[in-house]
C-alpha cells in the first residue's frame, strides 16, 4: 500500500477511510471541515459562541452543534455550511444525545441544571427535566426507555424515565463523570470520570458499579490521566477512550477490559471519532488544535491535521 509523507502528515488511501470529519473548535467559534481520505481541511465554517457537543442528522443533511455561549443549539446544512436555525436548548448546552428514532435531541445544560428534550419536527422544548449540578454527557439506552446524565459537580448519573419524564435514580460515580456511552448491546453504561481518573461500568440491568477501569501510562503522571471522550467500534470489541492532559488514547478490549494499547495522540484530547468502517479512530486535541489519525489495528497515529482553536467535539460522516 503506496503511503505519501506530506509536510508531516502521512495520508492513507481514499479507500481506507473515505467519509468527512466535522470539528467544533470551542475557541476558534467554527467548524472544520476535513476530507478525512486526503487529511485536508476542506472548509472553515463561522458558528456560534463556545461550541462544544455536535452530531449528525440521521438523515445526514444537517449537523446538530451545542453552541453554549449563545444558550442554543445550532443546524448546519451540511451541503451549504450555513446556520440555517437555532433551537431553544436552555441555558449553556454542552452535550447531546440525539434519540435513536431521530426526533428528539437530549440537550444538557451546564446553567439550568437540567436535560432539555427538543422536538427536532417543530423545533421547540417537548419538555425539561431538573437533574443534578453541571450536566454534561448524555445517552439514550438501546430500548429507548432511560436518557442517562451526568452531573459533574455531584459525581452521579442520573437515570431519566421517558415514560414519565422524570428523574428516577441516582448513581454515584468517581469524580466529575464527563461522558457516558452504552454498549452495542445495552448492558453496560461506560462513564468517564475526568478527575477521578476512571471509567466505570455500570450494569444496567442494576444502575450500580460493577467495575472500575484505572489507567497507567509510562512516564505520564497520575494526575494527567483525566478520561473524557468514549466511543465503541462498530463490532464492540474495542473501547476509544481519550484521556485528557495525558495526550494519549486508551485501547481497550470490551470483553476483557484489558487495556490493549496506548496510543499519544496530540495535546489535551477531548472527544473521539470512529470511521464506519472501524479501522480508524480521530481524536480532537484541544491544546494542540488538531485531530490525530489512528490506525486501530497498528495502535498508531498515521497522520495530524491542523484544524482551528481548541477542537473539543468531532463526528465523522459518510
Amino acid at each position: 500500500m503506496k503511503r505519501i509523507l506530506m509536510a508531516g502528515l502521512m495520508l492513507l488511501p481514499a479507500a481506507a477511510h473515505a467519509e468527512t470529519l466535522y470539528v467544533s473548535n470551542e475557541r476558534g467559534n467554527s467548524v472544520s471541515v476535513i476530507d478525512a481520505a486526503s487529511g485536508t481541511v476542506t472548509a472553515t465554517w463561522p458558528v456560534g459562541g463556545r461550541p462544544r457537543g455536535i452530531t449528525l442528522s440521521k438523515d445526514g443533511q444537517y449537523l446538530y452543534l451545542c453552541a453554549s455561549l449563545d444558550h442554543a443549539v445550532q443546524v448546519i446544512e451540511r451541503a451549504t455550511g450555513k446556520v440555517v436555525a437555532e433551537l431553544p436548548s436552555g441555558q449553556d448546552p454542552e452535550q447531546f444525545f440525539l434519540s435513536r428514532d431521530g426526533k428528539t435531541l437530549f440537550v444538557a445544560n451546564e446553567d439550568d441544571a437540567a436535560l432539555t428534550a427538543i422536538d427536532l419536527a417543530t423545533r421547540t422544548v417537548a419538555f425539561q427535566v431538573d437533574v443534578g449540578g453541571e450536566p454534561e454527557g448524555v445517552a439514550q439506552s438501546l430500548d429507548s426507555q432511560w436518557v442517562v446524565v451526568t452531573s459533574e459537580e455531584d459525581n452521579v448519573v442520573n437515570w431519566i424515565d421517558l415514560k414519565t419524564k422524570t428523574m428516577v435514580a441516582e448513581t454515584p460515580v468517581d469524580l466529575r463523570p464527563r461522558h457516558v456511552e452504552f454498549t452495542g448491546d445495552g448492558k453496560q453504561l461506560w462513564v468517564a470520570a475526568e478527575v477521578g481518573g476512571t471509567v466505570q461500568i455500570i450494569d444496567t440491568a442494576t444502575r450500580q458499579v460493577s467495575e472500575t477501569l484505572h489507567f497507567a501510562i509510562p512516564g505520564i503522571p497520575e494526575h494527567r490521566i483525566l478520561p473524557c471522550g468514549i466511543r465503541f467500534t462498530p463490532d464492540g470489541k474495542t473501547a476509544v477512550i481519550a484521556l485528557g492532559r495525558a495526550d494519549h488514547v486508551a485501547l481497550v478490549d470490551v470483553a476483557t477490559r484489558k487495556v490493549r494499547s496506548y496510543v499519544p495522540v496530540g495535546k489535551r484530547v477531548w472527544h473521539i471519532a470512529i470511521g464506519a468502517d472501524g479501522a480508524h479512530a480521530y481524536a480532537a486535541n484541544g491544546l494542540s488544535d488538531n485531530v490525530s489519525v489512528i490506525d486501530l489495528a497498528k495502535a498508531a497515529v498515521t497522520g495530524t491535521i491542523a484544524v482551528g482553536a481548541a477542537p473539543w467535539g468531532i463526528v465523522a460522516a459518510p
